[in-house]
């Protein structure tokens, strides 16, 4: 029996928690069926190569220790002089891990210039974790290392890595509080102040700027399914109002999975030379699973905020590796200039325990501060085991770019995944070349009417909402999905993850959401 007191009680939760609700139901599903949870984002798949050799070089790091300290389980400190060459007689000439791990050394050294000894150097300390992140913000050569990664995967041919600066965080929910808290801490974007988001739009990015302390105004650039998922340009001249101080946008999007098309991105840059205030935040964690992927960095690095994550790709959500980066020079440095001086004090004063510059601290110095409350500065910037293997990660795609087959096998799962579904479904697929396909945001009323009829699918849509199909979906056949709501979509939408069943799942997850239908529509007939 329909319980509409509870169903009430999960519609004001955000959609993971919906989605965590579900899961707990499945768990009991009527059918006894195997659970197929839809729900998270998370891969199913993970990469051996950068996890073998960070293992690799922890062991390397413990052994090269002991050349000063060597008592029962006590190591002793590295030393830098003939480091390089150590390492690379310790390296096994017919070892795979060994291999890759020369290779990604040569890489950093011939194509990137940097000191063998120096290199290595930080390597070993920052895989043991032995010191604290220094600089805080980012280790040297990993900052290096990062920026030629982004560039590569990223930038599209746009050459920015020299002039960009790198904190690499604890994922991208981590870049998403620290730079809103800074923002606000900075008096960039201020309560009250307008912020623009292009919806559908991963849940966080519409829930924090509501919360107490925040208070910002939304102004909605909407995508919808009849353009792809794309904003049309009227959406995107909404940005031509002065009140707007931030725009927010996931690219590829999520939880529809399109990239900005290349009519958008020309358009917004033709915006910016009359809003050359405008703050962007883009987070483009999903940017590898398109082909030529361009972010919005590329074409407006001054104004841009990235925020770039190796969860998806790497499967590392558990990891919590994300990073935040900006142009040296930015409208973020350049809008904290024209503050007021009674805001410019005061920020001189919270920084003054921590820069004998305050007023010259660049935005990006300021976030990694401001991640530690500014007292504790000294001991911020993510762990150097997580920023070592951040740079593995990078480098599994640097030492072969144009032939990476890990990407190029990433894209092929979520393809297959997405084609079974659509395929099964009876739906249209969306082999639009912005299409990432990570997810497949569908309309469970658009598939009652191509199933049976206009009529049904009105009657569904006039008494029921998705939180009573999920709920449906979850109890009766054990499925989880999550609702489209909860990314601002349209009502009777759901978000269908392809990242994290098995293949053969995805055709028995359509065929669970058809009998579904097919009992909503004997209500429908015996009403």
């Amino acid at each position: 029996m329909k319980d509409i007191g509870y169903e009430k009680k999960l519609e004001k939760l955000g959609a993971f928690e919906v989605s965590s609700n579900m899961l707990k139901i499945a768990k009991n599903n009527d059918k006894n069926n195997t659970i197929l949870n839809a729900g998270r984002g998370n891969p199913n798949w993970i990469n051996t190569q950068a996890r073998l050799a960070f293992a690799r070089l922890i062991q390397w790091g413990v052994d090269e220790s002991k050349r000063t300290i060597d008592f029962e389980n006590m190591a002793g400190y590295t030393e830098k002089d003939g480091i390089y060459d150590r390492f690379c007689q310790y390296m096994k000439n017919d070892d795979e891990v060994d291999d890759f791990l020369r290779k990604a050394v040569a890489y950093c050294i011939d194509e990137l210039g940097l000191e063998k000894d120096e290199l290595i150097k930080e390597i070993t300390d920052g895989v043991i974790g032995n010191n604290y992140p220094v600089p805080s913000r980012c280790l040297k050569n990993i900052e290096i290392i990062l920026n030629d990664y982004l560039e590569s995967i990223l930038y599209n041919g746009v050459d920015l890595k020299n002039e960009t600066v790198v904190f690499p965080v604890e994922g991208g929910t981590a870049a998403m509080c620290d730079i809103l808290n800074s923002l606000k801490h900075n008096g960039l974007v201020n309560k009250g102040d307008k912020i623009a988001m292009n919806t559908p739009i991963f849940t966080p990015y519409i829930q924090i700027p509501r919360l107490t302390g925040f208070s910002m105004v939304e102004i909605n650039l909407r995508s919808k399914e009849e353009n792809n998922w794309h904003m049309e340009p009227e959406q995107i001249d909404k940005l031509l109002d002065p009140e707007i101080k931030a725009f927010f946008i996931v690219n590829p999007s999520n939880p529809a999975s399109q990239a900005i098309s290349d009519e958008i991105l020309d358009r917004l840059a033709e915006i910016l030379e009359k809003r050359k205030d405008l703050i962007i935040v883009t987070d483009d964690v999903y940017g590898t699973f398109v082909d030529g992927f361009r972010t919005i960095y590329s074409i407006a690095p001054h104004n841009t905020i990235l925020v770039y994550s190796y969860s998806k790709l790497y499967g590392v959500t558990g990891w919590r590796t994300g990073l935040i980066a900006m142009h040296k020079e930015n409208v973020c440095d350049r809008l904290i200039k024209e503050l007021p001086e009674q805001k410019k004090n005061d920020l001189i004063y919270d920084y003054s325990i921590v820069s004998t510059d305050p007023e010259k601290m660049p935005f990006i110095d300021r976030m990694c501060a401001d991640s530690r409350n500014i007292g504790l500065y000294h001991t911020s910037g993510l762990s150097t085991p997580q920023q070592i293997f951040m740079a593995l990660m990078s480098l599994t795609h640097l030492v072969v770019k144009n032939d990476d087959k890990y990407i190029k096998k990433s894209k092929e799962i979520v393809s297959s995944r997405y084609h079974d579904l659509m395929s099964t479904l009876g739906l249209e697929e969306n082999n639009y070349s912005y299409n990432a396909k990570y997810y497949s945001l569908i309309n469970i009323y658009d598939i009652a009417e191509r199933v049976y009829d206009k009529e049904f699918s009105e009657w569904m849509r006039n008494n029921f909402e998705e939180i009573d199909f999920l709920t449906r979906l979850s109890s009766e056949n054990g499925a989880v999905l999550m609702g489209g709501v909860g990314f601002s979509a349209e009502k009777g939408t759901v978000r269908v993850s392809q990242a994290n069943l098995p293949d053969k799942d995805y055709k028995e997850l359509a065929e669970r959401i058809l009998n579904i239908l097919e009992g909503y529509h004997k209500e429908y007939m015996n009403r």
